[in-house]
Parts: structure tokens; sequence; C-alpha cells
């Protein structure tokens, strides 16, 4: 079965209001995106849906953590990840305007919408660029103790005959004065 059509929401027999779902999102979710910077992960995405005469008003609370390597030591590391987001459903013709990248527009005989790829998007905005997390909390932290104490004992590599260092030191701005040193 495609792990993809549980995010299929039924539009059509839907009442007016607001309804709260939940969804779990695992390793078959982001299997399914090609390339997906998070392989493995476990999510719940609690989506609060308001359906009016007009529009879905989606809002996403996105709680989970992405199984990935620390950026610091290397270690397999469960990083914990969370969102909120917003998303607007319009029925009718796609309006011209640059500031509306949350709305999506759909034909109002639509009978189905499928969120899967909405919240595949806002799960990869969560993870931070850096993947590190303070994992000292954790019993047993995940760290690599051996990596860690390597990078410690390590000192910034300094060379004083820096040619390009002593020509930035006799620059001078625009108004004739030295930056300074």
């Amino acid at each position: 079965m495609d792990p993809l059509v549980t995010f299929t929401l039924p539009i059509k027999g839907l009442s007016h209001g607001v309804h709260s779902l939940t969804f779990d999102v695992s390793e078959d979710f982001f299997g399914q995106f090609e390339g997906s910077p998070i392989e493995n992960g476990k999510f719940e995405v609690l989506l609060e849906l308001d359906k009016r005469i007009d529009m879905l008003i989606l809002d996403f609370n996105i709680r989970g953590k992405a199984f990935t390597q620390c950026d610091r030591c290397l270690a397999d590391i469960k990083l914990p990840l969370s969102g909120e987001n917003r998303l607007l459903v319009k029925f009718g013709e796609e309006e011209e305007s640059d500031d509306d990248a949350d709305v999506v527009f759909i034909e109002p005989e639509t009978h189905q919408f499928n969120i899967a790829g909405y919240v595949y998007e806002f799960i990869c905005l969560a993870m931070p660029m850096i993947k590190v997390y303070d994992c000292q909390k954790d019993i047993p932290p995940p760290c690599d103790l051996e990596m860690l104490n390597y990078l410690e004992q390590q000192e910034p590599e300094t060379n004083e005959n820096n040619p390009f260092k002593e020509a930035l030191k006799n620059l001078t701005n625009t108004t004739g004065k030295s930056f300074p040193k």
C-alpha cells in the first residue's frame, strides 16, 4: 500500500468547521521522496483543519526525531525537530500575488486533497543546517567521545607570516583612514 495515501483529506464529505487529525510519519514516508535530506525518522503530525465555504485553513504541528549523523562527532543521533506551519487552500482560480507563498488554489469540485508533499516540506524545513543538539541530556549520550576528545586536542593553525593578513593591515577605507587592527 502506498504510504502517502493516508495523507489524503476527503474534502467533499467533510462538514464545515474545525477538525483535528493525527498522522504518523516514518521511514516508509521518506522513502517516497527521491533524494530526501531525511532518510529516516519518527514524527507525529497534528493537523487542525478548518473547513470554510471558500477555503481550508490547515495548521500543522510537527514533532519528532530525525535519525541522522551528528555534524560534530559523526555519531548516529535522533535529532529532535519541531515546527508549526499554516497552509491556506482556497477554492477557485489562482490569483496573481507575490506575497501568498503558503496559499494553494484548487477547483471547487475537488473531492480529495493530499497533504503528503506539504508534510514532507515542513519536516525538511525544520531540519537545521548544522545537525547537533544538546545530547548530554540523553542517557547514555550518543556522542562519539573519542572523536570529541580528538577535536578538543586540535589547535587551530596560526601562520604569523600570512601575506594576506599583512596586506589587509595596510588597506585604508575611502575616507583615507586606516582600518582598525
